[in-house]
Order: C-alpha cells, then sequence, then structure tokens
C-alpha cells in the first residue's frame, strides 16, 4: 500500500499577477508572504515537484502536472511540511493537503491547492 506524503512549493509571485483565478483563490493575501501550492503524492517530494515542472503525462495520456507550477514553480519548502509523517491512505492524505493550505492562508500566504 502506497504511503501518501504532503509538500508545498514555493510559486513566483507572477502567478498573483498574472492569474486571475490564484488571485480570486487569495483575497487575504496582502503581498508580504509567498506564493505557494499544496499538493500530496505518493512519490517522494522531490520527484514530484521535477514531474510538475517537465508537465509529466502518464500512460494514459492523462497530464499529471498544475499548470500552475510548470509556469510558476521554484522551489520545495520543507520546513512548511516536513512536520507531516507519511500518510497511509489517499483520502486522509487529501484531507490533510487542504488543511494545510487553509493553515497557510491563514497566515496570510497566497496558497493553490486541488
Amino acid at each position: 500500500m502506497p504511503k501518501y506524503h504532503i509538500y508545498v512549493i514555493e510559486l513566483s509571485k507572477k502567478v498573483f499577477t498574472e492569474n486571475k483565478r490564484f488571485r480570486e483563490a487569495n483575497p487575504q493575501f496582502n503581498g508580504v508572504l509567498e506564493c505557494l501550492y499544496v499538493g500530496m503524492t505518493s512519490k517522494s517530494p522531490k520527484e514530484r515537484f521535477e514531474q510538475h515542472k517537465t508537465g509529466y503525462v502518464n500512460k494514459k495520456g492523462h497530464k499529471l502536472s498544475s499548470a500552475i507550477v510548470k509556469k510558476y514553480g521554484s522551489y520545495l519548502r520543507p520546513s512548511l511540511y516536513n512536520h507531516i509523517d507519511a500518510i497511509g491512505s489517499r483520502a486522509e492524505a487529501l484531507k490533510m493537503e487542504e488543511k494545510l493550505a487553509l493553515e497557510l492562508r491563514r497566515k496570510r500566504y497566497a496558497v493553490w491547492f486541488n
């Protein structure tokens, strides 16, 4: 059974000015902190970040990368997710992804998640 990892990627602040959906999702953002992407994966966070940046498509032809990360992703931010242990179920990992994303928004980061 796979283990799932939560990860955080720092995005260029250009995402806030160039992407209307990102801006609308983050009305609390005041420009002081960073723009972030929060995700979950059964791969290592490093491997998943590389998939986003290369525009990974699986064997069935499904695009498995975020256009926002591909265009604006800078690097992983382990200090924002290393405290979260690997999670045994996909459903629990999805809940934790949302929980972390909303927690970071409350701290006034601009955050994108699925």
